[in-house]
């Protein structure tokens, strides 16, 4: 497992938990919910300052991208991200984790979709298999009854909280695809500065629409007394939300990194990978009840997901083989290598 996965994986697991502590313990502002999953980028810039030098490349093309395209993609997908942040903080409130990580799982699927359309992405049969598997295992979950043991929810909470998730998951597999169109068509440039703008620029337009959105919606006033009431004090309180910051930009860092090495699909499906974790946490932590049609939903995944690694392994395969054919048939000649070295 790369570096990248890693950082993905434990960036979502860990803020996803310290978000419904969040909530569990006095908080209720969607907003605030909002803001920290996003204000967070900030960390990253001493590890880009310190890093530019040793992944520094040059354009090998020598195009620039226009200030104005650059500026578009930014304000796209930050207002993209924003909206979406908002929807999974409505999820996270009404639904418990169990439920909402094996839910968010359904983001694979849409990210399928809309690469098939917007990155050209090949959609096999085993794919395919995977994408229905992890479809009917969210959906299962829309006939699931329950509530969670700190905040009583009502069944029109409960739905709410499933749609703006499954909306949430759409907009993510979205955002995911429209990241991998940007690098490829729009930015041109696969290196390391790419990939830590793309991140950081969007966070602050994301960032910027989230601060907005907790002014409009007065949420702001009542923060005050949701810190003095918050049940393991002011220190934890403020600790909770800081943590939950750093967290998902670690997994922002990791997504993104791997949608640059890789594909949006890939980068989704690592995230996925940590779906059973989330659960079992809450299990533990939260005391969230896992009844059948949960473990039934999570077997679902599992499966789908191992659909789509089997699949991923049988093209790494044929590409390894081909290359192997490729090099193994047409070796380049020293003439040609001495002639093409004399016209530079």
């Amino acid at each position: 497992m790369t570096a990248d996965q890693e950082l993905q994986i434990i960036g979502q697991t860990v803020a996803t938990i310290l978000g419904r502590v969040y909530y569990d313990n006095g908080g209720n502002s969607k907003w605030l919910a909002t803001v920290v999953q996003l204000v967070g980028f900030p960390v990253l810039l001493p590890y880009y300052i310190l890093s530019f030098k040793t992944h520094a490349t040059t354009d090998r093309d020598g195009k620039r991208t226009s200030p104005r395209n650059r500026v578009l993609v930014y304000v796209v997908l930050g207002l993209l991200v924003g909206a979406d942040c908002y929807l999974y903080s409505i999820g996270l409130l009404y639904l418990p984790v169990s439920t909402y990580s094996l839910i968010c799982a359904s983001q694979l699927a849409f990210n399928a979709f809309f690469s098939y359309f917007l990155n050209s992405q090949k959609l096999t049969p085993i794919i395919l298999n995977s994408l229905f598997l992890l479809t009917i295992s969210s959906t299962l979950l829309a006939f699931n009854n329950e509530e969670t043991d700190s905040t009583k929810v009502t069944k029109g909470e409960y739905v709410k909280g499933f749609i703006c998730t499954v909306a949430a998951s759409a907009g993510y597999g979205l955002v995911l695809s429209l990241q991998q169109l940007a690098f490829l068509k729009v930015l041109k440039k696969q290196n390391f500065s790419e990939v830590m703008d793309m991140i950081i620029y969007v966070s602050l337009v994301a960032s910027c629409v989230s601060v907005v959105g907790l002014f409009a919606s007065s949420e702001w006033k009542t923060l005050s007394s949701e810190m003095d009431n918050y049940k393991h004090g002011k220190v934890s309180y403020i600790m909770n939300l800081v943590w939950t910051a750093v967290t998902w930009q670690v997994f922002s860092i990791g997504g993104t990194g791997l949608i640059f090495e890789l594909s949006s699909l890939f980068s989704n499906a690592i995230s996925v990978l940590g779906l059973p974790v989330v659960p079992i946490l809450a299990v533990i932590i939260f005391h969230d009840k896992m009844n059948g049609l949960k473990v039934i939903s999570m077997i679902l995944a599992i499966w789908g997901f191992t659909s789509y690694v089997y699949q991923q392994y049988l093209d790494d395969k044929n590409l390894k083989k081909n290359h192997e054919i490729t090099t193994t048939e047409s070796p380049d000649p020293p003439e040609a290598e001495e002639s093409t070295w004399q016209s530079k």
